[in-house]
């Protein structure tokens, strides 16, 4: 056991595979950089010991971001900006209003039909969940509001990013931006109540994403599946989110090939495409895949980012029980959360009752911190981190793919049990992402 630990704490060969990925110049869900790096991907898993490295396409609804502007129609004052991917391509001038959180409760307060409407990317300190991004957008969408702006809560000068638009939908309502902070602070302060012209352009076409396969160990029909996803925005490095978890994959791999005889169930390998497109490659693959065929997924996005690793595990008793068996091992500090997440490519197949992880690295920080600015760049991040974590998530998988490893999949209706109990199902539905057409009730 100590051979393959002191080689994986002395390997270079996750770190310089995430540093090729940051030097591609943009891996925007769709683009020549995206599909690039899953080429590199798949060429490095090849060459750790991974066999039948291989690229599937899928379909994609392609985003271009263009050019946007946000000017105060009173003084002729242009901000700071960027376009929100999958935005539509539109102009309005409208009256702006600043709903702080935009929480429902400061929708269900406010009057905001045919007006230009901001919200924060946090929550309130007394909220017991973290509403997400598209929650938002869409609860000004339904109010009647013709714009929407994104304001980053993080200090820095740094608007933020991520998609809107829902599954069925993929282009949103209506034109969105993200801004700064301060951007945003002095917007509701000089622009409040008066009128703003918000303009977005951008480029939607018809094209082409990609999922990375590898496997290692035996030629079973169950498999453990270690994911990630390529694509990150193209504002960014994508250092953090997530070329580490792509870098971890290889990783892992690198140390598994020196583990082989170790593994009692298949290992693959999947680094998903167009994940900040709304889990596109993740959920490609649930719509091509038997569920019945996957033990357990372990879904690596935005580890190395903090030394501590946290997991969430999906309410699953069984894979608290890994995780504390493996830190154990180790005397290595962890971080348990269990409770439910449907955001993360583990989504897709948690919810017809697939034994899931969301793995990430831990950070004292509310919400994503550098993520989704131009602020994830490498030099936030550490080799030692991923070294670290990859011995930690080697002996996982091994743990994971032991025969006498059971971990009982649930039906749909269970899950959506545990999310509904949980209080989690109200944004699920509300962003249109709920798939199940029975109705849950607590006396069944």
């Amino acid at each position: 056991m100590a051979d393959w630990i002191r080689k994986t704490f002395r390997s270079d060969t996750g770190w310089n595979h995430l540093e090729t990925l940051v030097d591609i110049e943009n891996r925007m869900a769709g683009s020549d950089g995206e599909r690039e790096g899953a080429e590199r991907t798949c060429e490095n898993l090849a060459e750790v010991g991974a066999r039948n490295a291989h690229l599937e396409a899928f379909d994609l609804q392609g985003w271009l971001r263009g050019t946007s502007s946000l000017i105060h129609q009173g003084s002729g004052e242009s901000f700071d900006c960027i376009t929100l991917p999958r935005s539509p391509s539109e102009a309005v001038i409208a009256e702006f209003v600043d709903l702080g959180y935009g929480v429902e409760e400061d929708f269900a307060d406010a009057n905001i039909k045919g007006k230009v409407v901001m919200v924060a990317s946090n929550a309130p300190p007394y909220y017991d969940r973290f509403p997400h991004r598209t929650e938002k957008y869409y609860h000004a969408v339904e109010n009647g509001a013709v714009g929407f702006i994104f304001q980053n809560h993080v200090e820095g000068c740094l608007p933020p990013t991520g998609s809107v638009g829902r599954p069925s939908t993929p282009i949103g309502d209506i034109p969105a931006l993200g801004v700064s902070k301060e951007v945003g602070t002095q917007l509701a302060r000089v622009a409040q109540g008066e009128d703003i012209e918000l303009l977005v352009n951008a480029e939607i076409y018809d094209g082409t994403s990609q999922n990375v396969h590898a496997e290692i160990g035996p030629e079973t029909d169950m498999a453990v599946l270690i994911t990630s996803h390529v694509d990150a925005h193209d504002i960014s490095e994508g250092a953090a989110d997530n070329g580490a978890g792509t870098a971890m994959l290889v990783e892992i791999a690198n140390a598994l090939a020196e583990r082989e005889s170790d593994l009692e169930t298949r290992v693959e390998f999947i680094a998903f495409g167009a994940e900040e497109g709304g889990l596109c490659g993740s959920e490609y693959h649930d719509s091509v895949t038997d569920t019945e065929d996957i033990k357990v997924i372990v879904n690596c996005d935005g580890v190395v980012g903090g030394r501590t690793l946290q997991f969430f595990t999906h309410t699953f008793d069984e894979l608290e029980s890994a995780v504390e068996r493996v830190a154990g091992r180790f005397d290595h500090p962890v971080r348990i959360i269990h409770g439910e997440g449907w955001r993360g490519d583990q989504w897709p197949l948690v919810r017809w009752g697939v034994p899931g992880y969301f793995v990430s690295g831990y950070r004292d920080t509310e919400g994503r911190g550098w993520g989704h600015t131009y602020a994830d760049t490498l030099d936030k991040l550490e080799s030692r981190n991923l070294r670290e974590q990859a011995i930690l998530l080697t002996e996982l998988a091994v743990d994971l793919a032991r025969s006498d490893v059971d971990i009982e999949h649930r039906t749909p209706e269970e899950v959506a049990a545990s999310f509904e109990q949980e209080g989690r199902a109200e944004g699920i539905k509300h962003v249109g992402e709920w798939p199940y057409e029975f109705e849950y009730s607590p006396f069944t």
